[in-house]
Formats: structure tokens, C-alpha cells, sequence
């Protein structure tokens, strides 16, 4: 695999991020209107609206009306979100997105193990303080402080002390929790999962090209959804907390991840095979169940031997999580063995 082929979502994703940014300051700076506004509210060629959904959702809690327009402007954002993937905004827009990033690659590089911990369903959590508070405080509470608005608008319209925030992220994912923000915190990832779970284009999976090497789990930011039995089951990663960010697909060695419609996979019928029936190279597969603490020791292992967006480099080992980290449940780990050798 070369570089390029190990590394192509990812300059995609970039492309993406920084093409939106680019698109939002000539239509700031420039007068150009092919994007004009911000994440919260926009117009693409000063015609068609655009609004963040859950700072609509806020404002509804206040008890203000709002026009016509704006929740046009949601439903698009809404319909779109519905059919390339809830939190693909994470992955292919948000520009937070590449500071969390670059923090996970240095933590990877540098060897920093933080010892923090928060249940990542904290971000629910979140979500639900920022719409009580709207209420409460009749004020869209989570977009006054929202760092993701924030790094936006002072890439957009001049940098100032908002910055203070973005880099108050960097540090917390540089040196206390790993993907903290994005994995633990951030409402409107959280907001965005929830559309997830229905959305229409997924990442497939094709388990008789799997042998559960274990090499997406730390590439993965959000690994609690490889649940390979359920994911073999279904055929895709139905879990709607994936960013559908395609490191799975990059890393993966034989290619068992994919996208697709949802409508279009072909899940395995009894699902979470223990003795599997091979696959391609005609490997059968052992599956065990391990201590939760012992997989979540794995999985931290892993991740300090391999992690950030990149793709090859050395096998990340055996150790596959059932739930991720902080489940009650055991977890998997796969063992590949040739037929006749045991």
C-alpha cells in the first residue's frame, strides 16, 4: 500500500474542511456569494439557506419564533446530514475537527498516556445542558460559547481571544484524554450521532475479508462502534457515533470496510461467528472473551503504539474491545489460525 492509498480519505477530509473555509472567507472578504454567513447560518449562492440544526433546536427551547427561512435552511442541513452520515460534519466539515486531530498525532508521536477518563456518553449529557440552559436562560446557550463557532469566524473574520478556547481544546487532547472533545464533550457531535443512527450512506463490512487483526480499533476515534458481531450481523457499522471518516478504510489490509447504502449491504445472518467459516485465504477464526479491564489495557497499548490518521505501520496486535473502553460487557479478541494447525 503506498502512501497515497494509506492516507486518501484523509486528504479528502482535509480538502473538504479547508475548501468550506476558503468558500466562507471569499464570501466574507471577497463579496463572492458562493458561501456566505457561518456554520450557524449560511446561504450557498445567496440563495439557498442553511442553518445548523441544533442552534435552531436551542432557539425553539428559548420560545422565540423563527422564519420561514431558517427552518427551511435546517430541514436542508437535516436532509443532507440524513443521507451522507450524521456525524460526517465532525469528520468532513467541522474545522475543530483538524486541531483535535493534530493533537491526537502529537499524543501518538510523543507517547503521552493522560489519565483522565469521561464516559463518552457525557457529550448527551452536554447536549441536553445546552437546550435546558436556552430555555432557562432564553439565549442559544451552547452557540455563545461554542468553540467550534468560534475557530470559524476568527479564521473567517480576524483572529482574536476566542482562540483561547480552541487551544484550551488542544492541550485537553494533547495531554489529558484522547479525542476528549470530540469523543466525550462536544453537544453538537452528540446531536449529530443521534441523525447518525438512521442515515443512509454507512460504512459496510464485508467479514469474510476480515481476520480481526485489530489494526481499525486504534485508528478508530470512536472504536466502541467495531462491535464486529453486530457489525458482521448488519453489514455495516450501524452505530451512529462513526464520523464515517474512512480510517478503517484506510488502514484496513484486506479491505473488509467500505462505504454503502445502508439499503445495500449484506449482513450475515446468525452474526458473530466463533468458529468462522474461513474467508478468502481460508482462515478460520477463534473468537474469545477476555476481562473488560484486560481489553481496555490492550486497547490503551494499542493506541500508544499506533494511532493519529495515519495509515500501515506496525500491527496494532489481537485485542478487539467488544464495547470500547468503559463498557460492562466482555470484550473480543480474535485469533486467526490456519486450518489443520491446531
Amino acid at each position: 500500500m503506498t502512501w497515497l492509498q494509506g492516507h486518501q480519505y484523509l486528504l479528502l477530509r482535509r480538502l473538504s474542511q479547508v475548501g468550506i473555509l476558503v468558500l466562507f472567507w471569499l464570501g466574507a472578504q471577497q463579496h463572492l456569494g458562493w458561501l456566505t454567513g457561518n456554520l450557524s447560518s449560511s446561504r450557498v449562492l445567496r440563495t439557498i439557506p442553511l442553518s445548523d440544526p441544533f442552534a435552531v433546536l436551542q432557539i425553539l427551547a428559548t420560545g422565540r419564533g423563527l422564519s420561514a427561512t431558517v427552518l427551511v435552511g435546517a430541514l436542508v442541513v437535516l436532509l443532507f446530514y440524513l443521507l451522507m452520515g450524521g456525524r460526517s460534519f465532525c469528520a468532513w466539515v467541522c474545522p475543530l475537527n483538524m486541531i483535535t486531530d493534530l493533537a491526537g498525532w502529537l499524543r501518538q508521536r510523543l507517547g503521552i498516556r493522560g489519565q483522565l477518563r469521561v464516559a463518552r456518553e457525557a457529550r448527551f449529557w452536554v447536549m441536553g445542558l445546552a437546550i435546558a440552559l436556552s430555555a432557562v436562560l432564553g439565549v442559544a446557550a451552547f452557540e455563545w460559547l461554542s468553540p467550534i463557532g468560534m475557530l470559524h469566524r476568527e479564521l473567517i473574520f480576524g483572529v482574536g481571544f476566542g482562540l483561547l478556547s480552541v487551544a484550551g481544546i488542544f492541550l485537553l487532547d494533547l495531554f489529558l484524554l484522547r479525542h476528549g472533545w470530540c469523543g466525550s464533550l462536544c453537544p453538537l457531535g452528540a446531536f449529530y450521532s443521534v441523525l447518525g443512527r438512521v442515515s443512509i450512506l454507512r460504512i459496510g463490512f464485508d467479514s469474510s475479508r476480515c481476520d480481526r487483526c485489530g489494526d481499525c480499533l486504534p485508528i478508530c476515534p470512536e472504536p466502541q462502534v467495531i462491535r464486529f458481531d453486530e457489525i458482521e450481523a448488519r453489514g455495516f457499522i450501524g452505530d451512529g457515533q462513526c464520523l464515517n471518516c474512512a480510517r478503517c478504510l484506510e488502514v484496513c489490509p484486506r479491505g473488509a470496510f467500505h462505504f454503502i447504502s445502508r439499503f445495500n449491504a449484506r449482513p450475515v445472518p446468525d452474526g458473530g461467528r466463533e468458529q468462522g467459516d474461513g474467508g478468502p485465504h481460508g482462515e478460520e477464526h477463534e473468537v474469545h472473551r477476555l476481562d473488560p479491564g484486560a481489553a481496555r489495557a490492550g486497547l490503551d497499548g494499542a493506541v500508544g503504539r499506533r494511532g493519529g490518521d495515519g495509515g500501515g505501520g506496525r500491527r496494532s496486535g489481537h485485542l478487539l474491545p467488544g464495547r470500547g473502553p468503559g463498557c460492562d460487557e466482555l470484550a473480543v479478541a480474535g485469533r486467526v489460525r490456519r486450518r489443520g494447525s491446531g
